[in-house]
């Protein structure tokens, strides 16, 4: 029955939950830095709005934004299918949590950066994008990285909106078979094979980076 059970339980982590949470990472990622950016502008229209934005985000369970979207925006007349309402709610998840980490990133380079980018012409925005982003994401890389694996496993919360990924497969194995413990612990087994894979990434990326990061 293991064997049976495990390698599809394998493939739903491959076909529905790694690119599940790759997609809504890469769509948080753009979205955390833009909310960073806001928490560091000067405008205090912005930088309220990206703070009220973060608040909101920690402060409610990811299990609660996710049935919000899923369930609650029917109500106003806005449907949107299994899939998009996952992604959507752990890029919103991921923005959140991001963008504090992409702020301090930015907030850790020295000021000396920036002064010398504008002493050889550069504007505030190339400067940022050229000189400040570049030194941030390499401090800020092992934050994210964390941030990725726990969105692996959250991604198990998609199988409530009836996203076919790993513990859906487990728990549709285990509804034909009963077999309830062996299939929930075969599920656990393989989303820690995952995060174990992802960590040994991570360290080989932090120890690639690490000679380009000043101490």
């Amino acid at each position: 029955m293991f064997l049976e059970s495990f390698w599809p339980i394998v493939w739903g982590g491959v076909s529905g939950t790694i690119p599940l949470a790759l997609a809504s990472f890469a769509i948080g990622l753009v979205l955390a830095l833009g909310v960073a950016l806001m928490r560091l502008s000067t405008n205090r229209v912005l930088s309220n709005v990206a703070r009220f934005y973060i608040s909101v985000i920690r402060g409610t369970p990811l299990l609660v934004q996710l049935f919000v979207i899923f369930y609650g925006l029917p109500s106003l007349g806005l449907t949107i299918d299994p899939w998009p309402s996952a992604i959507i709610a752990f890029s919103l998840n991921v923005g959140g949590y991001a963008a504090e980490v992409i702020r301090a990133a930015i907030l850790s380079v020295p000021k000396g950066q920036w002064e010398a980018g504008y002493t050889i012409g550069m504007s505030h925005a190339t400067t940022l994008r050229r000189v400040i982003l570049p030194q941030a994401a390499r401090v800020s890389v092992p934050p994210l990285s964390n941030t990725f694996i726990s969105l692996v496993k959250d991604t198990s919360l998609a199988s409530l909106i009836l996203v076919t990924e790993l513990f859906r497969v487990a728990q549709q194995i285990a509804a034909f078979s009963q077999e309830f413990m062996l299939l929930y612990l075969e599920a656990a087994l393989v989303y820690w094979l995952f995060c174990l894979v992802l960590s040994s990434g991570q360290g080989l990326l932090e120890k690639r980076l690490d000679r380009y990061v000043a101490h």
